[in-house]
């Protein structure tokens, strides 16, 4: 950036995309690292955190910055590929200056941290943070009721300070347009107390989507730490299927527990999965999959599909079946595939396409059987029938792959390794 240029805030720049000379996309921001000074100084901003491919998050120096303008970032083209890995003297400017409690010096007044500005040094490639954001009031009250004002650095205390109770309003803020995956690897790299601040400041239905991409081990621990009303909603929130997995990780008491406090009907879902084998196809089923009675048409099949909170896999096809429609269902009658739906009328039955020579599996099928059953028949997802012919749910690729890979396999991709600050 040139000389002279105005200040960004930081906020701004989450999720921007970061491109070489070439115009070839690197990958996207997800957060700043910043070194704090003595004295009262800015602090020096370091780099970038880059996530490329696979999630994988790099760090790029401010020295292979060359323009931050118009929504993007370009670099020099020279990246270093080892993943990034914070050290004790950085600050992550998103996930752990903003919505921090901080004093104005000149009234000893608390404010909360909105945002950040930075800026290129005049004449040089450095770049500071020098400005603040902030708003007066009380933690946690609503942004039209303070008063808001953009001050020096210099002029607040506190950053250096270890907070408890910081909240996590304006970090959620930069989620917005991100991936569950993606929140969920932003989340693994923060602190235990800052993953659980940003937890509690979630809605329930966008914590059980970022819970289920996270490693078991930190999805125990940030459920740990809520409210056990809450824990249930959440639960509640999560599909079945990985709500099971992730309650089977529990003490048998606290797993009790947490089931009472759901709702009856999720509880029963819950329930139904949990007493079947780990790795079997009832074990690895959702019991959510779209179901419709013969008298439905494709127009109906095709609302049902359309519906945004379904997977690909479960939104690849439809299965028809008498009543009642909720899992355990009536007789299972066949599969309607996506396809044959985009090239039939709207008016068709869906009774009359249905593809019956698709054979279900049993509950008691095991993994390798599943898995054999998807790659035979080419399938993303397979129904799980019952011995009197119900339909109980449906294993999806998705959950295939999940029991398929190495039991960390989430971890191994998160993990970091010691990277170089190097420019």
């Amino acid at each position: 950036m040139a000389a002279g240029a105005p200040r960004i805030f930081v906020s701004h720049l989450s999720g921007v995309p970061v491109f070489d000379p070439n115009g070839d996309q690197v990958g996207r921001v997800r957060d700043l690292v910043a070194m704090l000074r003595v004295g009262g100084r800015p602090p020096r901003l370091l780099g970038l955190v880059v996530e490329v491919v696979s999630r994988r998050r790099i760090f790029l120096p401010m020295t292979r910055v060359t323009g931050v303008e118009s929504g993007q970032v370009i670099t020099t083209g020279v990246v270093n590929m080892r993943r990034f890995e914070q050290r004790p003297t950085e600050r992550l400017v998103l996930g752990e200056l903003l919505d921090r409690r901080v004093t104005l010096v000149a009234s000893s007044e608390e404010v909360t941290v909105l945002d950040v500005a930075i800026q290129q040094l005049p004449a040089r490639r450095d770049w500071e943070i020098d400005r603040i954001f902030v708003r007066k009031g009380k933690s946690g009250a609503l942004r039209r009721r303070g008063e808001t004002l953009t001050v020096e650095w210099s002029a607040v205390t506190g950053f250096s300070l270890e907070e408890h109770g910081q909240g996590a309003e304006n970090l959620v803020a930069t989620f917005e347009q991100m991936r569950p995956a993606d929140v969920a690897n932003v989340l693994h790299h923060l602190t235990p107390k800052r993953r659980a601040e940003v937890a509690n400041a979630l809605d329930d239905d966008r914590l059980a989507d970022v819970l289920e991409e996270l490693p078991e081990d930190e999805q125990v621990e940030i459920l740990g730490k809520l409210k056990e009303e809450r824990a249930a909603d959440v639960l509640e929130a999560m599909d079945p299927d990985d709500a099971a997995d992730l309650l089977s990780e529990l003490p048998e008491d606290d797993k009790e527990r947490l089931l009472t406090l759901m709702q009856p009907d999720d509880a029963a879902d819950v329930r139904r999965l949990l007493s079947y084998e780990e790795n079997t196809a009832g074990g690895l089923m959702t019991t959510e999959p779209i179901v419709l009675r013969p008298d439905a048409t494709v127009a109906d099949a095709l609302a049902r599909v359309r519906q945004a909170d379904l997977s690909p896999a479960l939104a690849a096809q439809v299965y028809v079946c008498r009543p009642p429609d909720e899992t355990p269902t009536g007789k299972y009658l066949g599969t309607v595939h996506f396809q044959r739906l985009l090239r039939d009328p709207p008016f068709t039955l869906v009774s009359s396409i249905v593809d019956t020579d698709l054979p279900p599996l049993r509950p008691d099928a095991s993994l390798p059987a599943v898995t054999t059953h998807l790659a035979a028949y080419n399938m993303v997802a397979v129904p799980v029938v019952d011995e009197s012919g119900s339909l109980l749910g449906a294993v999806t690729v998705d959950d295939v792959l999940d029991h398929l890979l190495p039991d960390d396999w989430r971890e191994t991709e998160f993990h970091s390794e010691e990277a170089v600050r190097g420019s």
